[in-house]
């Protein structure tokens, strides 16, 4: 079991930067991936960054790739996702979530491959 926390959210102008974090807790020594997702009003979750394993690989969606920065602190068991060059279409309700095992059909981009899951923490970007 991994219980994940959210924090950092907040109101930016357009532009602005953020940092999130994720704190994690319980068995986070077998988690096999991290991932930020977004949920915007009316829209689907989608996926913003990944961490594979201890910051072997990260993932990013295109829309964040140059922007968004995905790192990990292992000491902490913390993920953060700094948020730079801030959009309004950036704003929505950010979840973190942790992938307990490799599933080989599930890329970490897919948000069926994740486990556990915060609760939210709300980004609002103004224009």
């Amino acid at each position: 079991q991994v219980h994940v926390v959210e924090s950092g959210g907040g109101l930016v102008q357009a532009g602005g930067s953020l940092r999130l974090s994720c704190a994690a807790s319980g068995r986070t020594s077998s988690t096999y991936a991290m991932g930020w997702f977004r949920q915007a009003p009316g829209k689907e979750r989608e996926f913003v960054a990944a961490i594979i394993r201890s910051g072997l690989s990260t993932l990013y969606a295109d829309s964040v790739k140059g922007r968004f920065t995905i790192s990990r602190d292992n000491a902490k068991n913390t993920v953060y996702l700094q948020m730079n060059s801030l959009k309004p279409e950036d704003t929505a309700l950010y979840y973190c979530a942790a992938a307990s095992v490799v599933r080989p059909s599930i890329a970490p981009t897919n948000k069926y491959g994740y486990d556990y899951w915060g609760q939210g923490t709300q980004v609002t970007v103004s224009s």
